[in-house]
């Protein structure tokens, strides 16, 4: 059985405490995920299974999320009916109800329920103006504009909320944005169409115009919502695996307590089945499910001692957890706001979205006021005029061009996160997309090693597994994980050397840990034990490779092992190129001296000596197995074991940039037609309001599809 340190420990996200405190409130309710119930016959098996439970007072399941909310008798926690279920051939985990309905959920109801109010509103006027459009008489005409007055004006109170509130909010501020114009635009729309149904001098009035461009408005920042959640919900649902409560074990027994309350050291018990609520290490031999964190669906063997992540599921028995760090600490919080960062981050091609949205309202307002002027003194005709500068208005907006960038960015980051890779840098995908040349490190990244240890006496043994667990290096975890079960000795002054080894004082003399000719040696007082090491390629290494090289990129290889060793893992692999025999700083040279040459190289490395490599590279990605300094040089953390993540990165990150360039080229485009197609008077303002909207919907689902 090995030792297995968690993946997942990068780390993540929003809070739930409130959650916590919202759920003690409310009579002790929590809410259990069902991830495999099916049918009308699971429910029942569900609901059976809990009310014949003495600590359920009510169950009640929602098969289309896939979730039970039960209400707890006083004094029980969630572990009986997890058991239970898990018994019963019910899949169940305790979930965080108020992470699976994030803020956005809230953002993105209302503005479908303005946008239905508009929408409505919108077809019943048409409906009404097909009486004028076809000719009534002049009585007729009046009463339909009335009736189109009292439908429109209460739906445009309501539903162009989000307009006037931002315009009015910017011009509070003494400031102009996008929606100063739009509010603008609506308002002028309908206090036209009022003054001509008061005046009942007009032919036409435009509250369809005014409700058509405040519906289609609606539909494209609703669209735009949704494809920001799409990418969110990976995070949003490891953030709804944090648990509310946990079982503690203290010396008057079990005590269920707020997970927020949970400190280092505390002991909590885990049933079988159940979630993790904090990080923390085994203290018994476990099988756990990973998948949630790293999407590997096969189970993965823990030791006692072994570390375990929130959000990874306890399978087969019960186990005690100590806890090693509290739960704002803990992998699932940092994980989620790595992705926010990511999400948000300013790329290059942001830059020229922000100039142009600058722009916009001056710019805008200026051809607004530019067409009313010049078709008014032309013609003469003041309501075409208007017309022409309202149409103008609305078919400016740059939606398009705003979202251009944003959209893509969200929905590759968020599919790239459920494919297993944790981007952190706001600018990686850009790097990414320009990569040319692919650096590996050997030991720990292309390689697995495993310890092939010689007969030694048990005091060597323990002061080799001192110095061992004193590092996070590939080669000291797979000797810590060959002595398990030994007492480590007690040493002194340890100290680890980046590319050197471990040093320390055993009984007042210096031992040391270090680099031999063929692998790891143990330095004593007295002599010298070699530690050999067998190592073997990592899954998928080979193929990754494989896969690097077909698509042009020049794969090479860097190791501070010897040459001979080097090239016999290289000849595997299929890698030309190898660096060996180099030292920490010299791998940082190495990447520097290829950036010299014009090249954009992706470092892949795990150890403290890549770290300066990783953090110069154009663009780095480390193992979830990787140190802690690695993990926060690196770009990005490969959440799963297996390399194919990097070449899926670097796909996926082409493919965002396409994408980007594409929705540039399509804002520039639309408004490159659609401006003079306002000026000049083809565009009425319901076509305005239809294309503007459409151009918008159109650069969100170029971002978002496959």
């Amino acid at each position: 059985m090995t030792v297995a340190a968690c993946p997942g420990c990068v780390a993540a996200a929003p809070s739930a405490e409130a959650a916590a405190q919202r759920v003690a409130e409310d009579n002790e309710a929590l809410h259990l995920a069902l991830p495999q119930i099916r049918c009308a016959a699971c429910i029942a098996g569900v609901e059976g299974v809990l009310a014949k439970l003495p600590s359920i007072k009510s169950a009640r399941v929602n098969l289309g999320a896939k979730r039970v909310r039960i209400v707890l008798m006083p004094g029980y926690d969630a572990s009986a009916a997890l058991q239970a279920l898990n018994d019963a051939g019910f899949e169940a985990h305790e979930l965080d109800a108020t992470a699976l309905r994030p803020a956005g959920d809230d953002t993105g109801r209302r503005l479908l329920a303005r946008a239905a109010v508009a929408g409505f509103a919108m077809m019943n006027v048409m409906a009404v103006s097909v009486a004028v459009w076809s000719g009534a008489g002049d009585i007729t005409r009046e009463m339909f504009h009335w009736v189109s007055a009292a439908i429109a004006l209460p739906a445009l109170a309501f539903s162009a909320v989000p307009f006037f509130a931002s315009a009015g909010g910017a011009l509070r501020a003494g400031r102009m944005n996008m929606d100063v114009p739009i509010a603008l635009a609506i308002l002028l729309a309908a206090a036209t169409s009022l003054y001509e149904t008061f005046a009942a001098t007009g032919a036409h009035t435009w509250f369809d115009a005014a409700l058509s461009l405040t519906f289609f408005l609606l539909v494209g920042r609703y669209l735009e919502h949704r494809a920001r959640a799409t990418a969110r919900s990976a995070a949003a649902e490891l953030t709804a695996l944090e648990l509310p409560r946990a079982t503690r074990l203290t010396a008057k027994g079990r005590e269920a307590v707020k997970v927020s309350a949970l400190k280092p050291d505390d002991r909590i018990a885990l049933a079988a089945g159940a979630r993790a609520p904090v990080d923390g290490i085994a203290l018994g031999a476990a099988m756990l499910d990973r998948s949630a964190l790293t999407g590997e669906a096969d189970p993965v063997a823990v030791a006692a001692g072994g570390a375990i992540c929130a959000g990874e599921v306890i399978l087969g028995a019960p186990l005690n957890l100590r806890v090693t760090r509290r739960a704002e600490d803990s992998t699932l919080r940092r994980l989620a706001a790595l992705v926010e960062v990511a999400e948000t981050g300013k790329h290059r091609y942001s830059g020229i979205a922000d100039w142009a949205a600058r722009l916009y309202a001056p710019v805008v307002h200026g051809l607004a006021a530019l067409a009313f002027a010049v078709w008014w003194g032309l013609t003469g005709d003041l309501y075409q005029a208007i017309a022409v500068a309202t149409a103008t208005l609305i078919i400016t907006c740059p939606c398009a061009l705003a979202l251009a960038i944003p959209a893509v960015t969200a929905a590759m980051t968020g599919r790239l996160f459920r494919a297993g890779v944790l981007l952190k840098s706001p600018t990686a995908l850009e790097r990414l997309a320009e990569i040319d040349t692919v650096l590996f490190d050997k030991t720990g990244t292309l390689t697995e090693g495993v310890a092939r240890l010689p007969a030694i006496d048990a005091r060597a043994a323990s002061v080799a597994l001192a110095l061992a667990q004193a590092s996070d290096h590939p080669a000291s975890r797979a000797l810590a994980t060959a002595l398990q079960g030994l007492m480590p000795a007690e040493l002194r002054e340890v100290r680890e050397v980046p590319g050197q080894g471990i040093n320390g004082l055993w009984n007042g003399a210096p031992v040391s840990l270090r680099r031999g000719q063929d692998g790891p040696e143990l330095q004593l007082p007295e002599r010298c034990i070699p530690l050999p090491l067998t190592e073997t390629p990592r899954t998928g290494a080979a193929d990754v490779v494989r896969a690097l090289q077909e698509r042009g990129l020049e794969v090479a290889m860097v190791t501070g092992d010897t040459a001979q060793r080097a090239a016999i893992l290289a000849r595997t692999l299929g890698i030309a190129t190898v660096y060996a025999a180099v030292r920490p700083e010299d791998k940082a040279d190495l990447v520097r001296d290829m950036a010299a040459q014009g090249r954009r190289v992706l470092m892949v490395g795990d150890g403290l000596n890549d770290t300066a490599a990783l953090a110069g590279a154009h663009a780095s990605l480390a193992p979830a197995t990787a140190l802690d300094a690695a993990r926060v040089a690196s770009d990005g953390v490969m959440l799963g074991g297996d390399l194919s993540a990097v070449d899926d990165t670097l796909r996926l990150a082409r493919r965002a940039r396409s994408r980007i360039r594409q929705n540039l080229a399509l804002a520039a485009a639309y408004n490159a037609v659609a401006i003079p197609v306002a000026v000049m008077g083809f565009a009425t303002p319901l076509m305005a309001a239809a294309v503007m909207s459409s151009s918008s919907i159109l650069v969100v689902l170029n971002a978002v599809r496959r």
